[in-house]
């Protein structure tokens, strides 16, 4: 069993949060299909949406060019990271020439993609993540289980006894409004202490050399207007070409995320404060290596809505967790295997292959076909598991002949019926593990249909 079918079986354990997982994800996708149906161009937007991402991928080079030719005129320090220990290093050097001790940091998959928060606190520096969601998995000392809705894998009564622990509300404490004033209040003397700000980057465009974050709580403006240093950690494939193309993202992005019109706060940045600084990291971490390969090259194309993850009956049912990665859930599965194909080769097997995802992303990526090459490069190069391998092979031996699926069919059924229970359910039965095997009828449909034809 590979490592994403362990500990997808230990989250289903508990039935009630697997239950409760499930609706409250599939909610989102239904707060977003009553979003899109109001908008009668949202195919035509998908569309031009791919299109510009298309353009961005074949002329990125050109695009990040000139984004930093124009961030640059407009006083912004920008830098180049090849890979995630370049992008830590660069952020710690900022830090480390200002003797910044303490920072606020927004919403960012990049920095957690990096692991940059350890790798700032080993160092000594103090790192707050201020959107709520960020927060609460920070104070537990757990990763994000879902890119958008960083907690949801946790109840409220969950998130009392979090806050009881750690920010002293009060016990047993369970009401929403009561458990948001309280990081409110927490998290305002952060702000107010931080001596520099980093946040994400939703999209980049190159023609103003500007970079804009979008968020619902306005922490990304809070920690960015009260620190004199401001840090911004982007992928490559966040460019946009003009500030025009941003109109149709925006109106994409809040919707397939959460069934909003738009998000409540949409900021754009283009220059530091006279006093203060501003800095831009450009990083690549793999994302090259994605590009060349044409099967998965629109892979990069996501604008990290998480609305596969919302719609997947995988994702819903086994939570983020289980993945292993960053980035969970179908998109995730297809951007991993491109870092390590070896340690994730499992990932893109976590599918159904309906093609839902596919069906909702807002950038129109083709996650279900991608899912499934990546299985055929899995096969190719070796990395199935050994019982799998096998059992693939067997059944590309019988599925084929009739004469062998005829027999093979008969003797199952007849094992079924005869064999013992111990022998049947042993640890090669995945299905049996979870399930009763179906009595099967002593008739096949075949010779049913024969006798009734006679």
């Amino acid at each position: 069993m590979n490592e994403h079918a362990q500990k997808a079986a230990e989250f289903i354990r508990d039935e009630s949060r697997t239950d409760w997982h499930d609706e409250a994800l599939w909610f989102v996708r239904t707060k977003r299909d009553k979003a899109s149906h109001g908008i009668p161009e949202w195919e035509e937007l998908r569309e031009l949406a791919s299109q510009v991402k298309d353009n961005v991928l074949s002329n990125l080079d050109q695009y990040l060019e000139q984004f930093e030719s124009r961030a640059v005129q407009n006083g912004v320090h920008v830098h180049w990271a090849a890979d995630a220990e370049a992008h830590n290093r660069i952020v710690y050097s900022i830090l480390e020439k200002h003797q910044v001790q303490r920072l606020v940091k927004s919403k960012s998959m990049l920095t957690e993609e990096c692991h940059l928060n350890e790798y700032l606190i080993e160092r000594g520096v103090e790192v707050v993540d201020t959107d709520l969601g960020e927060r609460i998995i920070q104070l537990k000392e757990e990763p994000p289980s879902h890119i958008v809705m960083p907690a949801i894998h946790l109840k409220k009564e969950e998130v009392g006894e979090l806050f009881h622990e750690k920010l002293h509300t009060k016990k047993g404490a369970t009401d929403p409004k009561y458990l948001t004033e309280a990081a409110r209040q927490h998290l305002r003397q952060k702000f107010l202490a931080a001596q520099a700000a980093i946040t994400g980057v939703n999209f980049a465009i190159a023609e103003t050399g500007g970079v804009v974050v979008c968020t619902n709580e306005g922490n990304a403006d809070m920690g960015v207007h009260l620190a004199p240093v401001q840090i911004h950690c982007m992928g490559i494939e966040k460019i946009l070409p003009r500030a025009e193309h941003l109109g149709i993202f925006t109106r994409l992005l809040a919707r397939s995320a959460t069934g909003q019109p738009i998000t409540i706060y949409t900021s754009h940045y283009h220059r530091p404060r006279p006093d203060g600084e501003m800095h831009i990291v450009i990083v690549d971490n793999g994302r090259t290596a994605q590009l060349g390969r044409e099967d998965f090259r629109n892979s990069l194309k996501c604008i990290r809505c998480g609305a596969c993850m919302n719609t997947c009956p995988i994702y819903r049912r086994s939570g983020g967790h289980s993945y292993g990665s960053t980035v969970p859930g179908p998109i995730g599965s297809i951007l991993t295997p491109g870092i390590d194909l070896k340690k994730y080769s499992g990932l893109p097997f976590a599918s159904t292959l309906c093609g839902s995802c596919s069906d909702v992303c807002p950038v129109k990526i083709n996650i279900h076909e991608q899912l499934y090459r990546w299985r055929q490069v899995i096969t190719q190069e070796g990395h199935l598991p050994p019982a799998k391998r096998q059992s693939m092979k067997w059944a590309g031996r019988v599925l084929p002949s009739t004469s062998w699926y005829n027999f093979f069919g008969k003797l199952v059924s007849w094992a079924i019926r005869r064999f013992p229970r111990p022998f049947l359910y042993n640890r090669f039965n995945e299905w049996g593990k979870e399930r009763e095997l179906p009595q099967p009828p002593r008739q096949s449909f075949k010779e049913w249909h024969r006798q009734r034809e006679a």
